[in-house]
């Protein structure tokens, strides 16, 4: 059994460009080459472990007492400087990220009512209003680029309804969203101006108080004070945004250039559901997770992990374990995936069913106003998004008929 320490002479770079275009095959080869948890060297080469295997992320991710949240355990603070890019995924914070035990379930609870009391219909509702607003904004064109001018700006667009937020702020804040999540130039400076818009989002609930998610928060019988809810806020929202923006642009992608659900328009919505799940199988927007920290000395997958050590838990590359893979085949209806994380810290009820929603209804009533939609460019010159723990095309250009769509729209 080898130590992160005695294992860094064979660790793997988890960054660069090979991450960003293809990553699938370089997550084969690290389970190939260490097994199930691997050494790797985050930005700055700092020191971690890497969970690849399905069973081994599942074990981490279903035992909190083992496998804690609170980044404060860490044992290589020593290594990481304050302007490392990674810090919005570990520096500690009030957030209900950071929470473990009776105070996650407190957080986590409060969450889930809030997002739970807004009524579903409704929200398909909006969902649909916003998708066709959306199209009409490029409908006439005859050409778009489906991330800047759809996917990227459908879930915010949704959130800011169930938020009570001005639809004039939405886009400052996905843009600092996606700066903050993709762990580059300007991430931490991204990452308070978000705090500082959920900030003001707060005081303007306090003051007015509405049927939506702060109002909520505020209301609930958690009592939860202000920095912990603003923090929530900036959670959900985070999660909210870029996953579920890469999720409807990888799932378009999928559809325009997979000729095994890009079928006829007869049946193109009835494959919508079929495409989501393959990309969170194959294509799943988180790649990788920061992480967990390890309570005391343990062994996983082969290895000595210290109290401590930091495990990033590798999403796609346990999804991809031929083991999981081989004994369910069949991703359309298998929906045994770990895109949406699992145990405590999971994704709480009901953000997976809302990020559903979102992405299905933007697909489906993309389809459906622009039946001709065809990928413009060659499938192998898409570009993706430099990171190694997000999954998103940088752009997604198509062409349609404006004449068709012009009509259908009116």
């Amino acid at each position: 059994m080898t130590d992160l320490e005695s294992a860094l002479s064979s660790a793997v770079q988890l960054y660069g460009p090979g991450f960003q275009r293809d990553p699938g095959p370089l997550y084969a080869r690290i389970r190939r080459e260490h097994g199930p948890v691997a050494p790797v060297l985050l930005d700055g080469d700092v020191p971690a472990w890497f969970v690849t295997g399905y069973r081994e992320v599942h074990q981490v991710a279903n035992d909190p007492q083992l496998f804690a949240r609170d980044t404060r355990r860490w044992n290589r603070w020593d290594r990481v400087p304050q302007d490392w890019p990674l810090l919005p995924y570990v520096a500690h914070n009030p957030s209900v990220m950071f929470t473990e035990g009776a105070e996650h379930e407190r957080r986590a609870g409060a969450i889930g009512d809030a997002l739970g009391a807004f009524d579903q219909f409704e929200l398909a509702k909006h969902c649909e209003n916003v998708a066709d607003s959306l199209i009409d904004s490029f409908a006439g064109k005859g050409d778009a680029d489906l991330m800047t001018e759809y996917a990227l700006r459908m879930p915010l667009t949704v959130l800011a309804k169930v938020y009570g937020m001005p639809r004039d702020r939405t886009p400052a804040l996905v843009r600092d969203i996606m700066l903050s999540l993709d762990a580059g130039p300007g991430a931490l400076q991204a990452y308070a101006r978000v705090q500082r818009a959920m900030t003001e989002l707060l005081d303007d609930k306090r003051r007015e108080p509405g049927p939506d998610v702060p109002s909520t928060l505020l209301a609930h019988p958690a009592g939860l004070v202000d920095d912990e809810i603003v923090l929530d806020l900036l959670v959900v929202a985070s999660a909210a945004q870029q996953p579920t923006a890469n999720w409807i642009g990888n799932t378009i992608r999928l559809m325009l250039t997979d000729e095994r659900v890009a079928v006829t328009l007869v049946g193109r919505r009835e494959s919508v559901g079929q495409a989501l799940n393959e990309v969170l199988w194959h294509d799943t927007p988180t790649q990788n997770f920061i992480g967990r920290f390890a309570t005391r000395d343990t062994y996983l997958g082969g290895r000595r992990i210290r109290a401590g050590d930091l495990l990033v838990l590798g999403l796609a590359a346990a999804n991809a374990d031929p083991d999981v893979r081989l004994a369910a085949p069949d991703s359309g209806g298998n929906h045994a995936h770990l895109s949406f994380g699992h145990g405590e810290h999971g994704c709480p009820y009901p953000a997976p069913e809302i990020a559903e929603t979102i992405a299905r209804t933007a697909v489906e009533v993309l389809l459906d106003r622009l039946p001709d939609l065809a990928l413009a460019v060659a499938p192998e010159s898409l570009q993706w998004q430099p990171s190694v723990w997000m999954r998103g095309l940088t752009s997604l250009p198509v062409a349609f008929s404006p004449a068709y769509v012009a009509l259908a729209a009116e």
